[in-house]
């Protein structure tokens, strides 16, 4: 996951150019961009989320963070999200994008997705690792021969 802040320009940033270093083709990396909601007047992260500046196979979620306030408020999660959703279906451009694309709900979901993917096409290997390691133990105990009478 490359978090990276709105903004900024994310073609300079220090996370994308560590995420470019470890996965070169932008295959496993997923973005993420942050502090959506203080960019300057007249301008948007569109273009970021949509993945037209820079292309990741998992692409981009635009999220709005709590602000300092919210979280000195000690405003809960659950109404920030709700905050969250609201500000991109007022926006007059983020309304307008697949909504897919906006929230930490979606990042969520998404985040699970390839985790649970991750998982269904590694669990096979790890199952042939432990039944290699069952039979091998087995095998070892069989060498030691019959148990030692108790009595």
């Amino acid at each position: 996951m490359c978090v990276l802040p709105a903004n900024a320009d994310m073609t300079t940033s220090d996370g994308l150019q560590m995420a470019r270093e470890v996965d070169p083709k932008g295959i496993r990396t997923i973005g993420v961009i942050t502090k959506i909601d203080i960019m300057d007047r007249g301008t948007s992260a569109k273009r970021m989320i949509e993945g037209k500046d820079v292309s990741l196979r998992l692409g981009f979620i635009g999220i709005k963070n709590r602000s300092q306030q919210d979280i000195i408020d000690r405003i809960p999660v659950k109404q920030a999200i709700e905050k969250e959703q609201l500000y991109f279906s007022t926006h007059p451009i983020y309304s307008t994008m697949p909504q897919g694309l906006l929230g930490i709900h979606n990042l969520t979901n998404k985040l699970t997705k390839i985790l649970f993917t991750h998982i269904k096409h590694s669990l096979p290997e790890i199952m042939k690792e432990i039944r290699d390691k069952i039979k091998e133990t087995e095998d070892d105990l069989k060498d030691l021969g019959p148990t030692m009478p108790l009595g």
